[in-house]
């Protein structure tokens, strides 16, 4: 199974391969579910709360339902234990989101950080990483991790 799964994704990384819009939908799915995973792990512990968050994210952002959820969390799972970096899974998201998409991804992955109610140094170091990969700016991963904060109701003196 897991050499199916990796067929499948590099198949749609690869530029030379022809994607159908369904595919491309799908490894956009899988690469955005890796890096909420990844940012869960960040810490020394994985909170329930961080995993309810990536639930809720991945629910509202692609209208998933328990069973097609159940095998994202799955397949992103697996990829990102494979990873040997992240550009696999950014420069998929460079090629098929727009800037306000790709705001969208850091505002979520500021949200999964937040969501056991405290910020760890892996996880700021993550957040500054993908966002550069993701060529986010400055303001507006500030403005991400502001909105993060209200969603979160993280309170403003921990992790400025």
């Amino acid at each position: 199974m897991i050499a199916s799964i990796k067929e499948f994704f590099t198949q749609l990384i690869d530029p030379g391969t022809r994607q159908t819009e369904a595919d491309r939908g799908k490894a956009l799915q899988i690469a955005t579910a890796a890096l909420l995973l990844e940012m869960m792990r960040m810490d020394e512990r994985i909170a329930v709360e961080e995993r309810n968050s990536i639930v809720a994210t991945l629910r509202r952002q692609f209208s998933l339902d328990s069973g097609q959820l159940a095998t994202l969390l799955d397949l992103a799972e697996q990829e990102a234990r494979q990873a040997t970096g992240y550009y696999q899974f950014t420069s998929l998201i460079n090629k098929n989101c727009t800037a306000d998409q790709k705001i969208r991804i850091i505002e979520n992955m500021w949200q999964v950080a937040m969501a056991d109610g405290h910020l760890d140094a892996h996880e700021l170091h993550l957040m500054r990483k993908i966002a550069d990969l993701l060529y986010v700016g400055h303001a507006d991963y500030v403005a991400a991790k502001q909105r993060a904060r209200l969603t979160t109701a993280l309170p403003a003196a921990i992790g400025q």
